[in-house]
């Protein structure tokens, strides 16, 4: 049986959410005028809250908007590394460490399963001591350029579940049968939390506390 620590990211390890300081961060370094696109930005997030575009429409906008259509891949993850150490030493919750060491320390397969784009959670996992990394994937153009474009599933909510299940079956893991243990803080992340076998609230919403306590899971709050 194989056993898994299977951990968001955002708000769940990290005190902070690390979408949009990536993109602050990476083009301050890539080209800093392209901060001046900061208000439409808000204008798209207004269509977002409206229904007027997705959440993965909206990743693909605002990187667009802020880190330019292609990025060198090499340069990119220059950055990625750049802001991995930067989160890890201002951003991360100290409980956080202590539970990974410990989950570790039982054995357990550590997979950090997010949202974020794969070329900043890849580092900053690492980082962490983790073994796998499930993220939101980029697109690449014909020179191995990383292009404003999921590659795939947005690794969020239904999303995230097909990501983890698609992993899942790669590496030969029953969610049936092994032993998977589940940290988020968030309701978004209720598929994930359906096929664990100890689904632990962390840090979590007001909702997804009050389905917790309902449910009679574990709640963790770090702060």
């Amino acid at each position: 049986m194989t056993r898994i620590a299977l951990y968001d990211l955002d708000r769940t390890i990290t005190r902070r959410p690390t979408y949009l300081p990536f993109l602050l961060h990476a083009a301050w370094r890539l080209d800093k005028k392209r901060l001046l696109f900061l208000p439409v930005l808000v204008i798209v997030s207004i269509g977002y809250v409206f229904g007027l575009v997705s959440r993965a429409r909206l990743k693909e906008i605002n990187q667009h908007l802020l880190l330019g259509h292609a990025i060198p891949a090499a340069r990119l993850v220059e950055i990625g590394e750049s802001f991995a150490d930067k989160t890890l030493h201002e951003n991360i919750h100290a409980q956080a460490f202590a539970t990974i060491a410990a989950d570790k320390a039982e054995g357990r397969r550590l997979v950090m399963a997010s949202a974020s784009y794969s070329f900043y959670v890849v580092p900053l996992a690492r980082r962490l001591g983790f073994d796998d990394v499930i993220a939101t994937g980029s697109m690449r153009g014909e020179d191995g350029e990383i292009l404003a474009r999921i590659d795939g599933e947005n690794c969020y909510s239904t999303g995230k579940l097909g990501l983890i299940r698609a992993w899942m079956e790669q590496q030969q893991i029953d969610p049936e049968q092994d032993d998977i243990r589940f940290y988020s803080d968030s309701e978004s992340d209720m598929p994930v939390f359906e096929i664990a076998h100890e689904p632990v609230a962390t840090n979590p919403t007001s909702k997804l506390r009050k389905i917790a306590e309902k449910a009679g899971w574990r709640v963790i709050a770090w702060g």
